[in-house]
């Protein structure tokens, strides 16, 4: 739907200019960049006649590709995703198998842990679906744990690689101070037909990764002057060279993979079927008061509670008529946010992926970082500057988001 004639491109970069042009909000982030270590990617989406989207990013703060920040629980997309895709590929000689397969884990290595029940799903059973929905409801790190042993770190960075995602180093569980050799090690399952756990549909044995990490040759993974080791206080930087990392870039690209995979050339594509896009898609946007299973408490987790940009701080609702798809993380003073926002009756809809570090006295694993007096107002700000320009920004068509409709809860 033709809405008004296409405006003269301003040249420069807009998401500078909505920096530089608020200072009272931003002030403080710009005249110290490298203090913050901000990273931000905007992207635009355009649609032509046929509904097609065209994207054209913006950037801030360079979203250096080997300019490292530690991605938290942002990770947990590309798990959630890749681990679909395995089932997927299990399916063609265990047709029985689904992502909601009871699933039965055992443990066959020091620190490993196993799971036999799980009493927030209605069948009172683990399942791989079930992982999921508690990974993008309220970012559940046990989930997380459980899809990575379910692919296995090997298969976590090959399969994103493969399709593109080279800046990726996938190496640890998380909050269970998971490290080699245990980090190469993974927990034997098994999934079966029914709650019962009486007919075994498919058994994967305990592996173990023997190739290398991959080597990314990023810049500054040593952070701070300092980290808390128990009790006691290290007087050296913290070095992140064997923690997880992927760029924002990358993450962006997941991201914009799950929503449209149409517009990737075939080899970036996940195998996915459409079942799997609109699950994804639903329990990104979906609100943990929304879910029937698992029960989430609204005051525990309020709506806001894992959209960061435009919506994070103090508990709270999302704007009238705004959905977020998104992954959030948040950790050692980093928080990140890597989100699809759309308000479909006023035609918007953007990428806006960010990173933010905050940690004033330079001390890791203290417990004293400023999120809430600096992190989480910056990605709210940050989020409704890109959001007000959207709604004024003159788009040649309308966009039509009814693909999108579906994912929302009935």
């Amino acid at each position: 739907m033709l809405i008004s004639p296409i405006a003269v491109a301003q040249t420069g970069n807009p998401l500078r200019r909505l920096l530089h042009a608020d200072t009272a909000r931003f002030g403080r982030i710009l005249r110290a960049p490298k203090q913050y270590r901000v990273q931000i990617i905007y992207t635009q989406i355009n649609r032509d006649a046929q509904n097609k989207p065209h994207f054209r990013s913006y950037t801030y703060g360079g979203a250096n590709l080997r300019r490292y920040f530690y991605p938290a629980s942002t990770v947990k997309l590309p798990a959630a995703v890749l681990a679909l895709e395995k089932l997927r590929g299990l399916r063609t000689q265990h047709p029985a198998l689904t992502p909601e397969s009871p699933v039965r884990i055992d443990s066959a290595f020091t620190g490993q842990t196993r799971v036999v029940r799980d009493s927030t799903n209605s069948t009172g059973r683990a399942s791989i679906a079930h992982y999921i929905r508690k990974v993008l409801l309220v970012s559940d790190n046990d989930a997380y744990n459980r899809l990575y042993e379910f692919l296995g770190s090997g298969t976590l960075n090959a399969e994103l690689h493969r399709r593109g995602y080279r800046h990726v180093r996938l190496m640890h569980r998380l909050s269970v101070g998971d490290q080699e050799p245990g980090s190469r090690h993974t927990n034997p399952m098994t999934f079966f037909a029914a709650s019962s756990l009486r007919i075994p549909v498919y058994q994967q044995p305990g592996g173990f990764f023997a190739g290398a990490w991959p080597q990314l040759k990023l810049k500054g993974e040593k952070i701070g002057k300092g980290y808390m080791q128990g009790e006691k206080r290290i007087e050296q930087p913290l070095d992140f060279s064997t923690k997880n990392y992927i760029s924002l870039a990358s993450l962006q690209g997941v991201l914009r993979a799950i929503l449209f995979p149409e517009s990737l050339p075939a080899e970036r594509r996940f195998q996915l079927d459409t079942a799997d896009y609109q699950f994804l898609r639903r329990y990104m946007a979906m609100l943990p008061r929304e879910s029937e299973a698992p029960r989430y408490d609204s005051l525990e987790y309020p709506d806001n509670y894992a959209k960061f940009l435009l919506a994070g701080g103090p508990a709270g609702p999302l704007p009238s008529g705004v959905r977020i798809f998104n992954k959030i993380g948040q950790a050692y003073g980093f928080l990140i946010d890597n989100a699809y926002i759309t308000n479909e009756a006023q035609g918007v809809e953007f990428l806006l992926s960010a990173v933010i570090y905050t940690n004033a006295d330079g001390i890791l694993n203290d417990d004293k970082y400023e999120y809430d007096a600096i992190g989480f107002p910056f990605m709210r700000d940050l989020g409704q500057a890109v959001y007000q320009y959207e709604l004024k920004r003159i788009r040649r068509y309308r966009p039509d988001l009814s693909q999108f409709r579906e994912t929302q809860r009935k």
